[in-house]
């Protein structure tokens, strides 16, 4: 850190199978204490005392295989970006090959588009930026002639070394020679290295161009000389294997050509924006002309630069990232090897027809001494995206073609498509063909033909842009990034919406909006008249009642397949009799399936991967119109060539097959019908092969599908269905898991899996998570046949009946409830893609986004390649035995189904958990809570309000019942390895120190009582540490100290509060700000101490919160600005934090709002969080928060709960790892929760790099939580999560209970720092070298001896004789506590600042009276405007104390969140434009954006505003002249706002305040609307197909009340717009107002702006407006008489 950039401030049953037993569990389990802590000073033999530093792998763990930490696809583990990109195109200026001002122009938009990128460590190297423009002819005219005018042009990077480089130069000098290239020369690029960072300079390559001639046989070339760029294309992919046949290949010196093209030309580089052109002289050179240039600037999460990775790539630049990468990838991989043609070392790279069929027809991904690879994971995403859209652009796909085929809009059902059904066949077709490359992106492109750009179908990524007199055309992140562009000189001013594409023809100059451009493609081949004669569709049909099974029969099979009785009478019953997934809460404190001690399904030991922060989730709930879960069957065409066999397919409207839709299947292998022939393979084998039988049985499996597919088979179904009792009697069967992924892989490598669809047949699969597992790995399909039979049985059961009839249970058919349960799973799968940022169905198949835990690498290498398994575990012999001790046999109940308890804790036979009951008495007794005592009681009677005084020996029995349980957690594993003697407990700092340490875990008060919430807040106070808010805001009251406290410990301000003292506060330290900003006001951020951003929470990491209505009382619907009795959900976390660059600006915001407070980031563990880590850090977090994927929670879907995030130990070492070795770690401190309860817990943190510690759980525990697990019902019977006011008076907790906790912690710490021979906790953070494998503990493992942490752990780097990140570097090498400083906005915030500091503004703000207004220019490097001076009122007068006047007016355009937080009294106008998040958390006051006066373009019809304004605004009013982007208005809760357009998802989660919208609008308005009012101008027609009908209702105006809200609205936009869209409205006001619809949710049928005769006091038309007050508009001013008369009127 720069100091400017700171602040200072069970059992296990027996088996009759016993050939399948483990070894480990022959004999008795038995529990044993960890190893006894080592005081030996020796240090492992391994140890170099001299070689010590932060990035050396000495470790007590064995190191000698290298760590597998990092494993996994670079674009995953090492290498995410995002960016700022954009275009410049202007073909009619300039003569042949343009002007040098369009590449001007360029570097000036990059320069300004800065704040998007981010620096290497040493904080001076950029990440990248780059441009691509048109080969610079007039530069280079002394390499062309008259003979080759265009020759073409190769940028390289080669080593810095000049004997290895010339070696290079010569050898592609062979390669273009001996492939008819006429070698031209050589030209060093002219650069200057003194402008580099450190890091850049270090790793800079040396730079060349070379030009090469057209072979002599490429004279009958096309006039776009396609022939020409295949052959420079095809030569460039025979580099790499030439250089490496040569042994010219190195780990130090990386040659790479960025581009070698006739066409077009890259320069790039690990430079800032601003360094660019002074790095490449070129640049500035007047001889450079284009008619185009693309820009991109890069912020990365890795600090390690490597230049080939800055962007622009050869033809695309992508701001965003590939969720799909992998399926992407091994889909590549497959339909490459599908190819027809053979080709070799010798094919003809010349020839016009033998290039057109290398790329169409030859497999090239794999032939090392032929063609360079196109996809491999060893590239990041762009790299990979990139090159497989410039094969398709090479075999002869115009490029928006290839481009609309790999990133498709969502064409279904979708309003805009309407009129344009070939636009609908194209995405068909293609969609059959090719999985989409899904996730967030912003892409923008130039094959040299055209140019353009696309946005993704969720349109989560800005994308401006603007049209000018002169024809140019520019496209970009932001808006403003062109200086000198004048306002009066543009024609049109827009956006990219969701999935759109613009393009400009760099021949005739013509520009292509997205309708025009998709149509053109579009109608090359009639694609509707393909599908129409040759595709099969499979629709969901009634599923039929014959049972396949008797009952005996159904329960012994599903013991096989390890259902147990809780699946049935939670899951099948939720799902099949509401089509709901289970909802559960309190996380999951069970075993990791590899540690537990009963039978685990395979599923559960897959942890699904999830999106933070370099991506987003996406919300499945409200945005659903962007998903889908269509499949295709059948054999898929080539997608390099276009014809009619493409459209020969089966599409499947459901992934989850029942039985009738099986039998259709069938039916279509008749030659008559299609004549899509199947096959079926089962999967089961002899139970008497024993666990060695399954790897001879899985091999047999992957031969016969081999063998099948050969024959023709284009339906190849793997089944495990018995036929009857005694085939389930002498069978086992391979699970389902590990037979798709053989089958899947094994059908990649023989270059089959294109030919056929995979259906998995199994009993074996029930919950959402299996379905996602089966498809994940592989499968088009799942038929759950035992699924859909367990409904059968269920619904006849006497006791479902039963409950039907007495109203328990919806009264369904047998018919509704196997629909109902398909539509479970369903729903359940879109969450689940959800969560990683997927919306189709068909991009998931075969993407194997998960983590394993606890399997082997010959498993892993057999069924899942490509997977992550950090830790070793089951072979596929230990996964035989497992799945035979499910079996009715081995544990003695053959007719029955047992209880595993895997969710709900059962006694004896059940899974163990940790958060029992019984440890809650446990702690209870240490800590002298007896639950009877409570308000409800005699607690006012007893002494010290019933505290009992703890009890040290309780403690002990406490922490001992832990210590000796069974093994659950990774860290369970762990030994202490001390390296030192030990000493007395006294030269050990106090347990005061250590509490500062502590955190309590985000819990909301709604998820708590107040009781609870406040008794926590109260006492982690009290001992210095850090309480947090959760979501959902906090009471005023508790911002300043308790000051009322009598003697008996009672205040009348918390008179529901017992044990209080005088000084008390009840103000958590920590203000979350979350997905749906409930409770954020600007009085909220600036009473915070540290404010959290929750990316993800680890009960359910990629969802939002939820929050059930019963909990949402008056009181905390009044905190969260909602409707009470209403069910909260919130978004999930994408609307201002759906990249790292806007993450960065969230932050931003609140270091703006509160520079003196912390800004910490909420993250779950997951693979890959080490370089999500590395960029939080960058972002300018202070504290980045790693939670384990056990957290617990208020309410969450069950499968959630289970089956999504890993261990905290893996996350908290992979980040910390990832920070040092980026040079990252000084800038944050760590923290770390989920599951921790022991001073044990806080020492493993702090040794895998924690400097905090967070306590949820167990901190409940410790106020009164008995885990009665019914947080989601809101019925706790000790009144921690409830709101029922008679449960509420039970609460038994005091904050003396909870401090006696946190004192027995802290000094069980300092005894664990003694025996350990260190004095503070300080001294073991980061200290991975004292930890060790615990040999007994690994000795426990019941189900496999194949655990291993070594190979995890040796990664973190030993930090004992370095400890400089355990401080804050500052200017001039100072180092200072962490916690003494925060980071500060830097130039971006000197706006602000200016205004904060205007005399009379702050003369307004001490005297809280008077008026004053001030006006400034404003930048689009000008972030978060506005947000310093709301900060400022709200710090002096809170929300609503202001009762001066602030009028700030900007000219010019704002950069992000511009009018953030603003609140009453503050009115900022904008005379310009603005780009995203304006009004965030607005509160009051005013915002007003209007165009130049000398705008050339129509208001009405052109962006002025970007995405997500008004985001979580609780009050204010809002008035654009123009029109806004995506989500306008999402989750407003209070603001009045007038617009004149919108994208789409207008009003989303809005749940107050009224909307009006003067122009057309997107699809999706009000989805999750529970509040507020909104009005919609419908000239056209055709809003009722925009609209999201699940909760609001439409209608015309019905109420006079509502018209006059209406109108008056539209005329105070009027007055203070000077809007000609309204101003055309009101004079003809009634014809026009029949135009416009009301909408509106059930909450506000009462209100009378809805319901004629309704009653109502709340009759505001504006947020400033004093209720009743319906004409708000002064009359007279500066108005013409007939407007005045109109507002008078």
């Amino acid at each position: 850190m720069h100091l400017s950039n700171v602040y200072l401030l069970g059992l296990v049953a027996p088996l009759v199978t016993y050939a399948f037993v483990p070894q480990s569990l022959k004999t008795p389990t038995q529990q044993t204490l960890r190893d006894p802590v080592r005081n030996s000073v020796e240090t492992p033999s391994f140890w170099s005392q001299d070689e010590c530093s932060s990035t050396q792998l000495n470790m007590a763990f064995d190191d000698s295989k290298g760590s597998n930490m990092f494993d996994g696809p670079m674009a995953l583990t090492k290498e995410r970006d995002a960016c700022g990109v954009g275009f410049i195109a202007n073909t009619k200026s300039g003569e042949e090959f343009g002007t040098h001002r369009v590449v001007q122009q360029g570097l000036s938009a990059l320069t300004c588009m800065e704040h998007r990128g981010a620096c290497g460590g040493d904080k001076i190297s950029g990440d990248g930026a780059g441009m691509m423009t048109q080969i610079p002819w007039k530069l280079f005219a002394e390499y062309r002639s008259d003979d080759c005018p265009q020759p073409g042009v190769g940028m390289i990077f080669l080593p810095i070394d000049e004997e290895k480089r010339e070696a290079v130069k010569t050898k592609i000098e062979e390669v273009c020679t001996s492939n008819e290239l006429r070698f031209i020369g050589w030209r060093e690029v002219p650069v200057d290295p003194e402008v580099l960072g450190p890091l850049a300079k270090a790793a800079m390559p040396s730079i060349w161009q070379f030009f090469v001639k057209a072979p002599k046989r490429l004279d009958n070339d096309d006039n776009s000389r396609d022939g020409f760029e295949r052959t420079l294309y095809l030569i460039r992919r025979r580099f790499s294997v030439e250089l490496e046949n040569a042994g010219l290949v190195w780990d130090d010196s990386e040659t790479y050509v960025a581009s070698l093209s006739s066409r077009t030309i890259v320069y790039k580089g690990m430079v800032q924006s601003a360094v660019l052109s002074t790095f490449y002289k070129d640049l500035t050179n007047p001889d450079y002309t284009s008619k185009f240039a693309i820009y991109h600037r890069r912020f990365s999460t890795n600090t390690n630069p490597r230049w080939p990775l800055a962007q622009p790539m050869r033809v695309l630049g992508h701001n965003g990232e590939i969720n799909t990468l992998l399926g992407n990838v091994n889909w590549m991989k497959a339909r490459e090897r599908s190819k027809s043609l053979e080709c070799d070392i010798d094919s003809d790279l010349v020839d016009y027809d033998s290039t057109e069929n290398i790329v169409t027809m030859c497999d090239t991904q794999d032939i090392p001494d032929f063609l360079e690879p196109v996809v491999d994971l060893g590239r990041s995403d762009s790299a990979n995206l990139d090159s497989v859209f410039q094969l398709m652009t090479q075999s002869r796909h115009r490029a928006p073609c290839a481009l609309m085929a790999m990133v498709p809009t969502a064409y279904m059902e979708n309003p805009d498509l309407k009129n344009n059904p070939e636009i609908t066949d194209f995405y068909k077709f293609h969609g059959g063909l090719l999985e989409a490359w899904d996730g967030p992106a912003l892409l923008v492109f130039s094959d040299g033909k055209s140019i353009g750009a696309s946005l993704d179908r969720n349109g989560l990524r800005p994308a401006r842009y603007s049209i000018a007199k002169d024809g140019s055309v520019y496209m970009m992140s932001e808006t403003g990034v062109v200086p000198d562009l004048k306002e009066a000189d543009i024609v049109e001013k827009g956006r990219l919406g969701p999935g759109q594409m613009i393009n400009v023809d760099l021949e005739t100059g013509e520009f292509k909006d997205n309708i025009a451009i998709k149509s053109e493609i579009a109608s090359r081949h009639p694609y509707g008249e393909w599908m129409e004669k040759h595709r099969k569709e499979i629709t969901k049909t009634e599923a039929d009642d014959v049972r396949l099974y008797d009952d005996d029969t159904a329960t012994f099979a599903q013991a096989t397949f390890g259902w147990s009785l809780e699946d049935i009478g939670m899951q099948i019953q939720d799902m099949a009799g509401s089509g709901k997934e289970t909802t559960y809460s309190m996380g999951d404190d069970a075993p990791i399936a590899a540690l537990s001690e009963r039978p685990h399904p395979l599923y559960n030991y897959f942890k699904q991967r999830f999106a933070q922060v370099t991506n987003p989730p996406i919300d499945p709930l409200r945005e659903g119109v962007v998903m889908s879960l269509e499949m295709t069957l059948g054999r898929k065409d080539s997608i390099y060539k276009v014809s009619e066999d493409g459209a020969r397919i089966i599409r499947l409207e459901s992934p989850i097959l029942n039985g009738v839709e099986m039998d259709q299947i069938a039916t279509l292998a008749e030659d008559s019908n299609g004549g899509f022939k199947q096959a079926t393979v089962s999967t089961r084998y002899t139970l008497a092969d024993g666990p060695a039988g399954i790897e001879a049985a899985l091999e047999a499996v992957c031969d016969q599908a081999v063998e099948d597919v050969k024959n023709g088979a284009e339906v190849l179904i793997l089944s495990d269905k018995a036929a009857d009792q005694s085939v389930l009697d002498e069978t086992t069967y391979i699970p389902p898991l590990v037979a798709i992924g053989a089958v899947h892989h094994r059908l990649i490598d023989e270059g089959l899996r294109m030919d056929t669809g995979i259906v998995v047949e199994t009993g074996a699969a029930w919950s959402t998570h299996h379905f996602a597992c089966l498809v994940g790995y592989g499968a088009n399909a799942v038929h759950p046949y035992l699924a859909l039979e367990t409904v059968k049985q269920w619904h006849g059961q006497d006791r479902t009946q039963k409950m039907m009839k007495a109203g328990k249970l919806a009264d369904v058919s047998l018919a509704k409830a196997q629909e109902n349960y398909r539509v479970a799973v369903e729903n359940g799968m879109l969450k689940i893609l959800s969560k990683i940022g997927i919306s189709l169905l068909t991009s998931y198949s075969g993407a194997q986004i998960f983590e394993a835990l606890g399997l082997g690498d010959d498993v892993i290498a057999k069924s899942f390649k490509g997977t992550t398994s950090r830790i070793g575990g089951m072979s596929l012999e230990d996964i035989a035995s497992e799945t035979v001790m499910m079996r009715p046999e081995a544990v003695k109940e053959k007719m029955k189904l047992i209880n595993y308890g895997y969710y709900k804790p059962v006694p004896a036979l059940g899974e163990y958990h940790i958060n029992s009951s019984d440890l809650a008495k446990l702690l209870h007794n240490a800590i002298g809570l007896d639950k009877k005592v409570s308000a409800a009681s005699n607690r006012d009677e007893l002494e010290n309000d019933g505290v009992q005084p703890k009890s040290v020996a309780n403690y002990e029995i406490f922490r001992k019942s832990l210590e000796t349980a069974p093994l659950a957690n990774i860290r369970d594993l762990l030994d202490f390895d001390s390296d030192r003697e030990s000493i007395s407990i006294d030269e050990v700092e106090p347990a005061s120190e250590i509490m500062r340490r502590f955190c309590t875990g985000a819990m909301s008060l709604g998820a708590l009582s107040r009781e609870a919430h406040e008794t926590l807040a109260i006492a982690v106070n009290r001992i210095g540490g850090k309480s947090n808010s959760g979501e959902g805001g906090e009471d005023v009251l508790r911002n300043k100290p308790i000051q009322d406290v009598d003697e008996n410990g009672r205040s009348a301000s918390f008179p529901h509060l017992a044990g209080l003292k005088n000084g008390d506060s009840a103000n958590s330290f920590v203000h979350q700000v979350a997905s749906g900003r409930f409770g954020v006001t600007p009085e909220f951020l600036v009473t915070a101490k540290q404010l959290e951003i929750k990316i993800a929470q680890g009960a359910k990491p990629g969802e939002g919160g939820q929050l059930p209505g019963p909990k949402v009382s008056d009181y905390i619907a009044g905190l969260r600005a909602s409707k009470p009795g209403v069910t909260l959900i919130s978004p999930p976390p994408h609307h201002d934090i759906y990249s790292i660059e806007d993450l960065a600006q969230l932050i931003h915001d609140l270091h703006a709002v509160n520079e003196r407070a912390g800004v910490s980031v909420k993250l779950v563990s997951c693979v890959g969080i080490g370089t999500v880590a590395c960029g939080v850090a960058k972002a300018d977090a202070d504290v980045i928060q790693i939670s384990g994927g056990d957290g617990g929670t208020g309410a969450s879907p069950l499968s959630s709960i289970k089956h999504a995030g890993c261990p905290w130990e893996l996350g908290l070492s992979e980040a910390h790892s990832a920070l040092l070795n980026n040079n990252l770690r000084d800038r944050v401190t760590i923290r770390v929760d989920g599951g921790i309860r022991t001073g044990l817990d806080v020492m493993i943190g702090a040794m895998l790099g924690a400097e905090e510690f967070g306590f949820g759980t167990i901190a409940m525990i410790a106020e009164g939580c008995v885990m009665a697990r019914v947080c989601h019902l809101n019925t706790c019977p000790v009144g921690v999560t409830s709101q029922k006011e008679e449960l509420r008076k039970k609460f038994p907790g005091t904050p003396e209970h909870v401090v006696n906790f946190f004192e027995f912690v802290a000094e069980e710490t300092r005894s664990l720092l003694a025996t350990l021979g260190y004095k503070s906790l300080e001294d073991v953070i980061g200290r991975a070298d004292l930890l060790k494998t615990g040999e007994t503990q690994v000795g426990r493992v019941a189900k496999t001896k194949s655990m291993s942490l070594d190979s995890f752990f040796s990664g973190v780097p030993n930090t004992k004789d370095d400890r400089s990140f355990l401080k804050a570097k500052m200017a001039g090498g100072i180092e200072v506590k962490k916690e003494e400083i925060v980071h500060v906005n830097g130039f971006s915030s000197d706006l602000d600042r200016e205004v904060c500091a205007n005399e009379d503004v702050k003369k307004v703000i001490s005297d809280n009276e008077g008026e004053v207004s001030v006006s400034y220019k404003i930048l689009n490097t000008d972030r978060s405007t506005g947000a310093m001076l709301a900060g400022d009122i709200a710090r002096a007068h809170g929300n609503i104390g202001f009762n001066g006047k602030i009028n700030v007016q900007f000219d010019g355009s704002a950069g992000q969140s511009f009018g953030s937080y603003t609140l009453p009294g503050l009115s900022l106008k904008l005379v310009g434009e603005a780009n995203d998040y304006v009004g965030k958390g607005m509160h009051g006051g005013e915002i007003i954006v209007v165009p130049s006066p000398d705008a050339g373009f129509v208001a009405s019809e052109s962006s002025i505003v970007g995405n997500a304004c008004l985001y979580g605004a609780t009050g204010g009013d809002f008035h654009a002249n123009g029109r806004a982007g995506e989500r306008f208005g999402v989750r407003n809760s209070g603001a009045f706002a007038v617009a004149e357009g919108a994208g789409d998802h207008c009003c989303e989660y809005m749940t107050g305040g009224a909307v009006v919208i003067l122009g057309s609008v997107g699809r999706n308005v009000g989805a999750g609307m529970t509040g507020g009012i909104g009005y919609f101008y419908d000239k056209d027609g055709d809003f009722e197909d925009k609209l999201n009908g699940e909760i609001v209702k439409m209608q015309r105006l019905v109420t006079s009340e509502g018209e006059a809200q209406l109108k008056t609205m539209i005329e105070r936009h009027f007055e203070l717009t000077g809007s000609e869209k309204a101003d055309e409205i009101l004079s003809d006001w009634e014809t026009e107002k029949k135009h416009f619809w009301q909408i509106y949710p059930p909450s506000e049928t009462k209100s009378p702006f809805v319901t004629e005769g309704a009653e109502g006091t709340d009759l505001r038309i504006s947020a400033s407006a004093p209720n009743g007050d319906m004409c708000f508009l002064p009359v007279g001013g500066q108005m013409s008489p007939e407007q005045t008369q109109r507002c008078a009127d």
